[in-house]
């Protein structure tokens, strides 16, 4: 009956992290960019259970012994990077990458990793005349130099698909800074900080998370930046509410297991010899 009670018990746990896991998804169903987060679980001490040698009876076709386990665990929190929809919106600075490439943005003095590029301007401290291409949260979108773009404040911009700005002023129109783009290559190696924003893992360098392996000018490239558009979430509602329901199912077998094994156990402390 301990073993019962310890495995429910266990089980619930991870039933619950992983409800939480799906609630975040739904809440951000309509979050600009936003990856939805995939969690893997596996056996807590699975052993097997030697039966006593009576049961080894003629004809018996399977070994002796029995699986015992303790229940569940969440063992990783991945993020599932397939493309979000896209969705038109007409304003230049509003950014979509069709790819794995990340957008760098520098939050006061680290460098975090987004796939939101929603994007507006700020005043730019160090010149009246300039303004700052900033996120939602108003944090400076760098350059592949690591510096905050500047842009001129009475100019047009557009970005071709290189991410390159293209400044449209009244001297005339001429190429600006280009968008630091990073190739994911081991999403594992990201941690979530909030806002849809990620920094590298801790004693990870970009090298060990991005392909930073210089591309040949004659072959394609692996990520295209779309003008005018955002990348939708890629959480599927109907999925989403799908496992919701099977989540809240197995918490419920869970929950009658513990409890008929509290049952069973007050039964036995009560009975007499």
């Amino acid at each position: 009956m301990n073993n019962s009670m310890i495995s429910a018990m266990v089980s619930m746990n991870a039933l619950q992290q992983r409800l939480d896991v799906i609630a975040d998804n739904v809440a951000n169903v309509n979050t600009v960019g936003y990856k939805k987060r995939e969690a893997s679980f596996e056996d807590v001490l699975t052993q097997v259970q030697r039966h006593h040698q009576d049961f080894d009876r003629p004809g018996r076709a399977t070994p002796l012994g029995y699986t015992l386990g303790y229940g569940m665990r969440l063992s990783s929190l991945g993020m599932n990077m397939d493309q979000g929809a896209p969705r038109e919106t007409g304003n230049p600075l509003d950014l979509m990458i069709e790819g794995q490439a990340m957008f760098a943005v520098q939050a006061g003095g680290t460098i975090v990793y987004t796939r939101e590029g929603a994007f507006d301007v700020s005043p730019d401290p160090n010149n009246a005349e300039n303004v700052l291409l900033v996120n939602s949260q108003g944090y400076p979108v760098l350059d592949v130099n690591n510096r905050p773009i500047s842009l001129p404040a009475n100019g047009k911009v557009a970005v071709n698909e290189n991410g390159q700005i293209i400044l449209d002023t009244p001297a005339g129109r001429r190429p600006g800074a280009t968008l630091k783009l990073v190739e994911l290559n081991r999403p594992e190696g990201l941690v979530s900080v909030g806002d849809n924003q990620f920094v590298l893992g801790n004693g990870l360098a970009e090298g060990d998370v991005f392909d930073l392996t210089p591309r040949n000018p004659v072959d394609p490239a692996k990520s295209k930046v779309l003008s005018g558009y955002v990348e939708q979430s890629n959480v599927n509602l109907t999925e989403e509410m799908t496992k919701m329901m099977e989540v809240q199912r197995a918490y419920q077998l869970a929950s009658r297991a513990l409890s008929s094994s509290d049952t069973m156990m007050n039964l036995a402390n009560t009975m007499r010899g």
